[in-house]
């Protein structure tokens, strides 16, 4: 087997963009044979090349190996502790990011009024190609954004004759409110969370760090989510709805197929990189394993930066101080 991905080389670890989306399971037994993740239920056994996986989303009622967990996290693929039907996340593990540059350069701008209204402003312009908003404030692009989204709707509907009256979700319970093409929205979309999730986390930028949304530990997941509704999830559920596929694991796998046809996975990746690091801008993707120095300095790791003299008679290492005192 390869090195796990803390020692492996960049090359020896599947990129992000050319893995499978996601993997959702529940109430199975998941196990390790060789290089494979072993999904066992009362039905089948199923191996799953574990390199392949960006994300195993684990659903109620399942258990999991410690030799299973060891492998994905080798593989670099993330692991998602999620609730019933994908609604709610519980937990996530580590992704193939090395070094925490991306997220500090996140942080940065994040934190700063002006850079934020800038990412911010970037995100609508995705939404709305062709069209000039430089002159629209983030309260005029919100009202665009509002009114786009619910001609997408009303095209959709016409467009199938699926009846559509409005967006029905209770937050908590996505799937108990609304109709069937409310239900297959909310099916879709979580599944289509836990993908922007995957890939926040695998190239190394945090979920929660958001620049439309904010206060949510998925604040980001839902910004970088909100770009690809329009041409995977609406249509999706309306196009399901029609024909009379309405269960979640028909948003599940419909969305899985369209998510592999456009080859979003590269695209959510080059999305982000461009928001966060625009042309032009350095960014290392190394672990530096360093020490801050003040400012944007930093100082190598694992070295002792203390000068010491060891005195033969007190038995004690004397550290000299600046002005040639010492003290012990």
């Amino acid at each position: 087997m390869a090195e796990p991905w803390w020692r492996a080389g960049s090359q020896e670890v599947h990129r992000l963009e050319d893995r499978v989306s996601s993997l959702y399971v529940e109430r199975c037994h998941i196990d390790r044979d060789d290089n494979a993740v072993v999904l066992i239920n009362k039905a089948r056994v199923v191996h799953v090349p574990a390199a392949w996986l960006a994300v195993l989303l684990i659903g109620p009622g399942s258990r999991i190996t410690h030799g299973a967990v060891a492998l994905l996290a080798d593989s670099g693929t993330s692991m998602c502790w999620v609730g019933e039907q994908g609604v709610r996340l519980y937990a996530s593990g580590h992704g193939v990011a090395r070094g925490s540059q991306l997220q500090l350069r996140q942080a940065w701008l994040a934190t700063r009024p002006k850079e934020r209204v800038a990412v911010a402003r970037r995100m609508y312009e995705l939404r709305f190609p062709n069209e000039d908003t430089s002159g629209l404030t983030l309260q005029q692009l919100r009202g665009r954004e509002g009114t786009r989204v619910r001609r997408l709707y009303a095209k959709h509907s016409e467009r199938t004759g699926v009846t559509w009256t409005k967006r029905d979700y209770k937050p908590g319970d996505a799937f108990a409110a609304g109709d069937d093409v409310n239900r297959l929205l909310s099916a879709a979309n979580s599944a289509l969370y836990g993908i922007c999730h995957a890939v926040i986390t695998g190239i190394g930028a945090s979920p929660a760090l958001g620049f439309v949304h904010t206060g949510s530990a998925l604040s980001f997941v839902l910004d970088i989510a909100d770009l690809y509704k329009a041409e995977f999830t609406i249509p999706l559920a309306f196009d399901l709805a029609a024909k009379g596929l309405t269960s979640e694991r028909d948003a599940r796998t419909a969305l899985r197929d369209a998510v592999v046809q456009g080859k979003l996975l590269s695209r959510v990746v080059v999305d982000i990189r461009d928001l966060l690091v625009p042309e032009g801008t350095a960014l290392s993707e190394e672990d530096l394993g360093a020490l801050w120095d003040e400012g944007d300095r930093v100082v190598g790791g694992g070295h002792n930066w203390g000068t010491y003299v060891f005195d033969p008679d007190s038995h004690l290492d004397i550290i000299p101080g600046p002005d040639g005192d010492t003290a012990t």
